[in-house]
């Protein structure tokens, strides 16, 4: 019993220490209140900037390209890991050397120091979002022994059961500057609920891909739709619940230094 209590001091403790650090707080980002600015060759929507209690620096934006657009030419980051999440049309991804044309749902992960581009490869506008961050505790060498930069096509993806919908794993592993990354899709059939409210130690972004939903955070109910993003800082209770008439389907993706 002492041990249990222990661990409930130690868990809020470390709560109340990321609550008093971050400048990203939990919440939702709405899709419809992005400002789109015009740049050279993008429209760029800015989603959220700062710190996290796992991420000494964490930008999220999203970009939309015109067909055969690029952003900007191929480029490196010295300290920083990127992911790409395509939301719409064909891009095509090179990271050191090899390239990809991948779709709607498809990532791009690049390591520090492999230089990484995206250009819309197809006929129509793509859009997608850019994560950006430097962890806390860095280590080049623990992210290469994990595997180092990679791409993952939503098309060669398996789906897998869960009795309220399915579920699509996409990674598991240590990074260059995190100790854990996971990223998954979940289906939820109308009027399910992912799970109880709950906490955890990783932090955690929920983005809707298709469906409306609810999101149950800290004893407030946001609603939230395609495009839009939900921040959960680490042990904050939440949960999600399909409250549509069709099935909803998210990414959900958690770290931890």
């Amino acid at each position: 019993m002492k041990k249990l209590f222990f661990f409930l001091f130690i868990t809020n403790a470390v709560a109340a220490i990321a609550q008093k650090n971050d400048s990203i707080l939990s919440g939702v980002y709405y899709w419809n209140k992005l400002e789109p600015l015009k740049e050279d060759t993008r429209v760029r929507r800015q989603v959220l900037e700062g710190k996290t209690f796992a991420l000494e620096y964490f930008e999220m934006h999203a970009s939309t390209l015109e067909p055969g657009k690029a952003p900007h030419p191929p480029h490196t980051h010295a300290d920083q890991e990127e992911l790409i999440i395509v939301k719409e049309g064909q891009v095509k991804i090179t990271i050191s050397g090899q390239s990809k044309i991948v779709g709607p749902g498809s990532i791009a992960f690049a390591m520090p120091g492999d230089e990484h581009g995206i250009e819309n490869a197809g006929n129509t506008q793509a859009t997608y979002y850019i994560l950006k961050y430097t962890g806390r505790s860095q280590n080049i060498d623990r992210g290469k022994q994990a595997g180092g930069s990679f791409m993952v096509d939503w098309n060669e993806l398996k789906t897998s059961n869960t009795g309220k919908g399915f579920r699509r794993d996409f990674f598991n592993r240590a990074t260059s500057q995190l100790r854990q990354f996971e990223m998954h899709t979940t289906a939820l059939n109308a009027d399910s609920v992912s799970h109880a409210p709950h906490t955890h130690v990783q932090e955690e972004i929920v983005l809707i891909l298709r469906g409306n939903v609810e999101m149950f955070i800290d004893g407030k109910l946001f609603k939230g739709a395609a495009g839009d993003l939900y921040f959960l800082s680490a042990n904050v209770p939440h949960a999600l619940k399909n409250i549509g008439k069709e099935r909803c389907e998210y990414f959900a993706f958690q770290w931890r230094d």
